[in-house]
């Protein structure tokens, strides 16, 4: 592929979420799952709850190019989640490809 447009956007990482905003977190996280999983261009948006570090919430997304991952950043800003989860660090790794 030569068009930038049509290169995959994959996003890996994880989140790790303090003890005392871990039951708002885990209440808001199906709502942002089923609404990212909705969105135009997703291929695959995964949230789950890692089983060797407590509190850590490992991310796994696949979008169809850059629009779509910008929309989903777009629309993720202003969601309920965003809120729940705002000055939380996250440690994420976005890359291209085909």
């Amino acid at each position: 592929m030569t068009d930038t447009d049509d290169v995959r956007i994959f996003l890996n990482g994880h989140i790790d979420v303090p003890d005392h905003r871990l039951d708002a977190v885990r209440a808001a996280l199906p709502l942002h799952i089923a609404l990212t999983r909705a969105e135009e261009g997703c291929i695959t948006f995964d949230v789950v709850e890692s089983d060797t570090h407590p509190r850590r919430f490992m991310v796994a997304e696949i979008f169809v190019d850059q629009a779509a991952f910008d929309a989903h950043q777009v629309r993720a800003r202003g969601s309920e989640w965003f809120k729940v989860t705002e000055g939380i660090a996250r440690s994420f790794a976005i890359t291209t490809g085909g």
